[in-house]
């Protein structure tokens, strides 16, 4: 079959790793032919805001896209929207879409993202169920929403959670049921997830946690009601599905591409197969920041940085991936601002009083600084940063106190140097 069209830099995905490591090309002079191809019909956009500001009403789509269509063609960028593709020839150096399109490459960025998980239980395909990943699936969610009182929403992560506050926001009734015995278990400690909880219940979600779902119950095709183990059940017009993604790696395993949870990279986004970069969401790579463990960070930060450190490479400039991770999250008044990698953390500081709905949390391994979570506490935030980056091993009772600026912890050279994080 002959290639109708190559590009020397295929980019696929148009989410933030896509838009971004095209854009990092053009700001680098980077001058040779370069494309992104998405399922989506949409010009690339910001993922964040669909459970929040979008689904709120708060930005329209133009407010949230990441590349107009001036900004791609002053770039140079080809945008080839509404393919998926769905196979890879590492060999030939092509990629096959859905359509039956053979487009060829010089270099592979992949920056697919991942799809949302759905329910292994009867009555998971009725009408009314619905997920947020895409532009799509929220503009289908809103349509449906203009005729319901009753919404049930499954995950307490944090799609689950700021789905809910959005939805309390347009006077629905929230039902949140979480698997685990706190929401935010997987990613937090449990100082933050039981503030989490008791805010949402004041907020009049009807939020339980350890409840496993029995079923999906429909009526001529849509769903009704979610049916508990313990046979209680729960009235839903609609029902919001929030429990976590899994990776848009298939083409590249099938291509023999390294992968455990997602494609493995090395620290210049380099998987195992020649000329092919994996970033984002669907890239699991060695991180110092979590003890040098195999991660997979799902997050804007990561996203930008993995694709800039990609463009960079591509460019002739090898500057490896070793960013501190950093993410964010609204919910009400609630501004929730996270640095650093709690995984492995055998000891929590709570810095603050939680009744003021301003405090940190800080997470130690081993008596060292491994991340924070900062609640409407925007200086611990920024001065965090540069605690995790030094391993800083601070005394508990100074940590604790809010009075003490979490500066004053750092070497008098570290602090000189203290870089500033977005907020």
């Amino acid at each position: 079959m002959s290639t109708a069209r190559k590009f020397d830099v295929l980019i696929v995905g148009g989410g933030h790793a896509g838009a971004q490591a095209a854009s990092m090309l053009r700001q680098h002079k980077y001058e040779k032919s370069v494309a992104i191809i998405t399922e989506e019909p949409d010009l690339p956009y910001q993922r964040p805001p669909l459970s929040k500001e979008y689904l709120v009403g708060d930005k329209s789509f133009e407010q949230i896209l990441l590349l107009t269509a001036d900004a791609l063609e002053r770039r140079a960028i080809t945008l080839i929207g509404s393919q998926r593709v769905v196979a890879v020839d590492p060999a030939a150096h092509t990629v096959r879409t859905a359509a039956g399109e053979t487009i060829g490459y010089g270099t592979l960025v992949w920056g697919a993202g991942g799809s949302p998980r759905r329910l292994n239980c009867a009555g998971s395909d009725l009408r009314g169920v619905h997920t947020i990943r895409a532009r799509a699936d929220v503009d289908r969610l809103l349509k449906e929403l203009e005729g319901v009182d009753s919404v049930v929403v499954i995950g307490g992560g944090y799609i689950g959670l700021e789905a809910a506050a959005v939805l309390r926001k347009l006077n629905k009734r929230v039902t949140l049921l979480e698997a685990m015995d706190r929401v935010l278990a997987r990613v937090a400690g449990e100082p933050l997830s039981r503030f989490y909880e008791e805010q949402h219940r004041a907020h009049g979600v009807d939020l339980r946690c350890s409840v496993r779902i029995e079923c999906l119950e429909g009526r001529d095709g849509a769903v009704n009601g979610v049916r508990l183990a313990d046979g209680t059940v729960i009235p839903a017009g609609i029902v919001i599905v929030g429990v976590g993604i899994n990776p848009e790696v298939k083409p590249l395993v099938d291509a023999g591409a390294e992968a455990v949870n997602g494609v493995r990279v090395d620290e210049y986004c380099r998987t195992s197969l020649p000329d092919i970069y994996a970033v984002g969401d669907c890239a699991e790579h060695h991180n110092r920041f979590a003890g040098n463990a195999w991660v997979r960070i799902e997050s804007v930060q990561n996203a930008n940085d993995q694709a800039t450190v990609v463009a960079r490479h591509i460019c002739g400039v090898n500057d490896p991936y070793h960013t501190v991770p950093w993410f964010w999250s609204n919910q009400y008044d609630l501004k929730l601002q996270t640095v650093g990698l709690s995984l492995g953390y055998d000891e929590v500081v709570v810095r603050g009083d939680v009744a003021t709905r301003s405090f940190s949390v800080v997470y130690l391994r081993q008596g060292q600084i491994i991340a924070l979570d900062c609640v409407n506490s925007i200086r611990d935030y920024t001065h965090g940063k540069a605690l995790v980056i030094a391993g800083i091993r601070p005394d508990r009772l100074q940590l604790a106190n809010a009075t003490i600026p979490l500066k004053s912890l750092l070497p008098p050279a570290s602090a000189a140097a203290a870089p500033a994080l977005p907020t």
